[in-house]
């Protein structure tokens, strides 16, 4: 005879669903979004032009003017007296910081002079980020790691693929 075993999840008490609501879903909102949408720009330039340092630039410029568009869309999308999300001042900070550090994270790398070396470490990183955002997921939102890992992967794999595109297209 087999028996199984469920596991109970305690429903999300008001303090807990406030913490998610205005600390963890903006963090990780800005960690995704700065660990994804500056990959295209950082990855299409290092290949178009073959400057680690170029791409280091490009990367820093683009989280520093992503951490703020975000900051700003976060903290400007509602007063949180509705939706029980908590300050929008500290939300927008807390989102706008994550995707600062999601940007900033894999733009590092290129930092290395060699362009080899560099996109390697990049790509090391890159890897390490999208663990790490399915690892929150999991962790926080009690979403499958494998599901959350394929969900990150695949939109970070998009976002490769243009960008390398658009890299390879522009050093021709």
């Amino acid at each position: 005879m087999t028996t199984t075993t469920h596991a109970v999840v305690a429903p999300a008490t008001t303090g807990n669903r406030s913490f998610l609501l205005g600390r963890v879903q903006p963090a990780l909102s800005g960690l995704m979004d700065g660990s994804l949408s500056t990959l295209a720009p950082i990855f299409a330039v290092v290949l178009a032009t073959h400057h680690p340092l170029t791409a280091f630039f490009t990367g820093a410029a683009t989280a520093l003017g992503a951490g703020v568009s975000m900051a700003f869309s976060e903290g400007l999308s509602d007063t949180g007296d509705l939706t029980g999300r908590g300050k929008p001042v500290l939300r927008g900070a807390i989102t706008g910081g994550g995707t600062f550090v999601g940007g900033i994270f894999h733009t590092l790398p290129f930092l290395i002079p060699g362009y080899g070396a560099a996109i390697i470490a990049a790509i090391a990183v890159v890897a390490t980020e999208l663990l790490t955002l399915a690892w929150l997921r999991h962790k926080f939102f009690q979403t499958s790691f494998a599901r959350s890992f394929l969900a990150v992967t695949v939109g970070g794999a998009i976002i490769a693929s243009l960008s390398a595109a658009l890299g390879v297209l522009a050093a021709s």
